[in-house]
């Protein structure tokens, strides 16, 4: 795979995720529901994140867009996106996806009893807008890195 492959991967990924957790909150299945959600706000994340070259072997990809945001000059536009769905993903990181998994063991709640219609609305609705805004983001930094490069070349001849 290459670079532009592992991006469109990751988000295909997201947004395959996103259309089963609305099938899912379509049925009433709220664990589902969540769990897809999650999975789809993880593979958004990771499809930025591999925009810039950083491995997808993770759960925790705000962890990583702020060390991003933190290190690379990136225009302030593509800045506020990311950083306006940094609590997203946050809030759907691996804690989310273990207790979807396997419930609070230390409750022994399982995973059907911890997520109703409310958390299940929540979680698809940040699903939505990571996944809207990783697509727009992705598509904002090929312009700028087009850009850049156009701008590159004519400085060099």
């Amino acid at each position: 795979m290459n670079s532009r492959d592992d991006v469109e991967y990751r988000l295909n990924l997201a947004k395959g995720f996103l259309k089963e957790a609305e099938q899912d909150f379509k049925t009433q299945r709220w664990r589902s529901c969540v769990a897809h959600s999650q999975l789809s706000v993880e593979n958004a994340g990771k499809s930025i994140l591999m925009l810039f070259g950083i491995s997808s072997k993770t759960h925790e990809p705000a962890k990583h867009l702020n060390r991003l945001l933190g290190s690379t000059e990136i225009p302030e536009q593509i800045r506020d996106h990311i950083q306006s769905i940094i609590p997203d993903f946050l809030t759907l990181g691996t804690e989310e996806h273990f207790l979807t998994d396997y419930g609070d063991e230390a409750s022994y709640t399982l995973p059907w009893e911890l997520y109703d219609k409310e958390s299940a609305t929540s979680a698809l609705n940040s699903a939505r807008l990571c996944t809207s805004l990783s697509k727009k983001t992705i598509q904002q930094v090929r312009e700028w890195r087009a850009k850049e490069n156009a701008y590159k070349e004519n400085a060099d001849k």
